[in-house]
């Protein structure tokens, strides 16, 4: 596998391009890869302290489904979002990161990610989000086949075993669990959307993260298909 230089926006530190080597690998030899303590410290903070700080009322009550059939069923999730437009300096850093990582994956996996959508979620005590994958396979060329590559980060300091909330993935037909991953601070997660059944199970405390999906081009002619 060729190496990727680091580019001006990172640290130098090499952590970063060791990072991206592990989510490759991982994508390459099971479709999907959990790395600890992955998300650059500083901007780890600033995102905490962003989503700990927005006011309830910038947070809406998450739906399933996309377009029309999107619906708020709160048998299947109870947590709350915030999208990710790049207002904020950390929102800014927080899309270039992951810009670098589509570029890195590009290059590596032959993916042709082409577009990233993210936002916050708010996991009160007690919200869950029941078994689900985040893109179904598709004949037809429809918006919720775009998503192709999925991405998870926490930012949860000092987050304990006690406190619940794991993520839990589970084999291709969803019966078989693979791994349960605790949603400790700058743990990443990233995983193919259509083949990787998961849930989050209910917390014990407030749970903060971010979920983002990379997706290809839908574009058709003269009708652009930007995320969302």
């Amino acid at each position: 596998m060729g190496a990727l230089n680091a580019q001006p926006t990172d640290d130098g530190s090499g952590h970063e391009h060791c990072v991206f080597q592990q989510i490759a690998a991982g994508l390459r030899t099971q479709g999907w890869c959990v790395v600890p303590d992955a998300l650059p410290p500083l901007l780890a903070a600033e995102l905490f302290e962003q989503v700990r700080t927005a006011s309830s009322g910038e947070f809406l009550l998450a739906g399933v489904g996309r377009s029309r059939d999107h619906v708020h069923n709160r048998f299947v999730r109870r947590d709350r979002i915030r999208w990710i437009d790049g207002r904020a300096e950390a929102e800014q850093q927080w899309l270039a990161w992951c810009g670098r990582l589509q570029v890195y994956l590009n290059r590596q996996l032959f993916l042709g990610l082409f577009s990233f959508e993210s936002h916050f979620a708010h996991y009160r005590p007690g919200d869950f989000y029941k078994k689900h994958v985040d893109a179904f396979r598709s004949v037809e060329p429809d918006r919720d086949s775009r998503r192709v590559l999925s991405l998870l980060t926490y930012l949860n300091p000092g987050w304990q075993l006690s406190d619940g909330g794991e993520l839990v993935i589970y084999d291709v037909e969803g019966t078989a669990s693979l791994q349960k991953v605790m949603p400790a601070y700058g743990t990443v997660v990233v995983f193919l959307s259509t083949e990787v059944p998961h849930e989050v199970l209910p917390a014990a405390r407030d749970r903060y993260s971010i979920a983002g999906w990379f997706r290809v081009n839908g574009s058709v002619a003269d009708r652009p298909d930007p995320p969302r």
